[in-house]
């Protein structure tokens, strides 16, 4: 099989090429790897995206939970990131939104968080990708 390219765009600061045996994502630190999946490949893009911020950023799915977060969410934890009680606020807020659309959510006076919606698998639904400002 060749890796001939097919459609490329661009998703999170990244680029995703079809070739003929699945996705190739740049940058990567292994360029040579395909992902056979294209939620894969849009999964890969979206945690390095939360990697990358030097504000605290995650990833919030639609039970409420802080599926992936970065280094400074580690060293600060989870709960003071975004309490418990506010995470399905949170991703309700982005259920309504298109596509990366953002909008602003005020956790605390002077805390403001950005929340994106974000498609990576429509088997699951959207995910609020979610950053402090």
């Amino acid at each position: 099989m060749s890796d001939r390219f097919g459609t490329i765009f661009g998703f999170l600061g990244g680029t995703i090429i079809a070739v003929e045996s699945g996705y190739k994502v740049f940058p990567h630190p292994k360029p040579e790897k395909i992902y056979h999946r294209l939620s894969d490949a849009k999964w890969f893009l979206a945690l390095r995206w939360c990697d990358n911020l030097s504000t605290p950023a995650g990833i919030i799915n639609n039970t409420g939970e802080i599926s992936f977060f970065n280094q400074i969410v580690l060293e600060m934890g989870e709960e003071k990131f975004i309490p418990q009680q506010h995470r399905l606020e949170i991703f309700a807020r982005c259920l309504p939104l298109q596509p990366n659309q953002t909008i602003t959510y005020e956790l605390i006076p002077n805390r403001i968080l950005s929340i994106q919606a974000l498609e990576i698998d429509p088997r699951y639904g959207k995910v609020a990708l979610v950053r402090e400002n």
